[in-house]
């Protein structure tokens, strides 16, 4: 039987502010990215998250950005390689430690806005995140999207390298993710949204911004929490999946 994880971004308020409804999205996915305090999240936050996905049995994986508060770790950012692997390496021990105090631990590892697409083609920042993976825990699978220079490197360097894909967001015809602000980059109907998460799981390819199809294999499907409607939205693609004969479980 075909098998998917299905992950979301979980953990991004910060005081006072909240973003996503973890409680509820973490009864649909199996794999949670919980922010680490540099693009969004902060201690508090990440304990409570931590434990809410350890209670319901879903892997932590440690969110990593570039330290971007103000800007939701979506603004292009230059910095250099050695501190980048520090930061890294920063945000995942963070991490662990709440995951270790729930019982659990970091399972995975994936980046987060800005840097997720920069290290899609950016070769010194791709090695800059496997080297701050590496110093953390050199046995953490890498989630990203395939083809990316981060996963090239992180097969390199022993890393588990982990393909993702996501049903809401259009895709060049080179497979790489289109810019957000270019029109058309989200996909916001819910029918086509669960049509491409089908598409994708059972035959490994997704229908470009250009209408071309073209092949996008992975064994992890992402489901924005921050957007309207994002939990009942989340819960339709896990049951249209299964109702496919997709078997939804987590890969780490």
């Amino acid at each position: 039987m075909t098998s998917i994880d299905l992950n979301a971004d979980l953990g991004e308020g910060f005081g006072h502010w909240t973003l996503t409804d973890d409680e509820r999205l973490l009864s649909v996915v199996t794999s949670a990215n919980v922010a680490c305090g540099f693009h969004a999240g902060d201690a508090p936050t990440m304990r409570r998250v931590c434990e809410l996905a350890a209670a319901r049995g879903v892997r932590i994986g440690a969110q990593v950005s570039y330290r971007d508060l103000a800007g939701f770790g979506r603004r292009a950012m230059d910095v250099p390689p050695a501190e980048l692997t520090a930061e890294v390496a920063y945000q995942i021990g963070a991490l662990e430690v709440f995951a270790r105090a729930a019982g659990t631990r970091v399972a995975y590892v994936k980046p987060h806005g800005a840097l997720y697409n920069r290290v899609v083609r950016d070769e010194g920042q791709a090695r800059a995140v496997v080297d701050g993976v590496v110093l953390a825990d050199p046995t953490l699978p890498v989630l990203g999207l395939p083809g990316s220079r981060l996963l090239e490197l992180a097969a390199k360097a022993g890393l588990p390298a982990v393909e993702e894909a996501f049903a809401d967001r259009a895709y060049t015809d080179e497979g790489t993710l289109v810019a957000r602000g270019q029109e058309g980059s989200l996909v916001t109907d819910p029918g086509a949204v669960l049509e491409r998460s089908v598409d994708l799981a059972r035959n490994g390819e997704v229908v470009a911004l250009s209408g071309r199809r073209i092949e996008m294999r992975a064994r992890s499907l992402c489901l924005h929490g921050d957007t309207p409607g994002a939990v009942d939205l989340a819960r339709q693609v896990r049951d249209a999946l299964e109702a496919s004969g997709v078997r939804v479980e987590a890969f780490a």
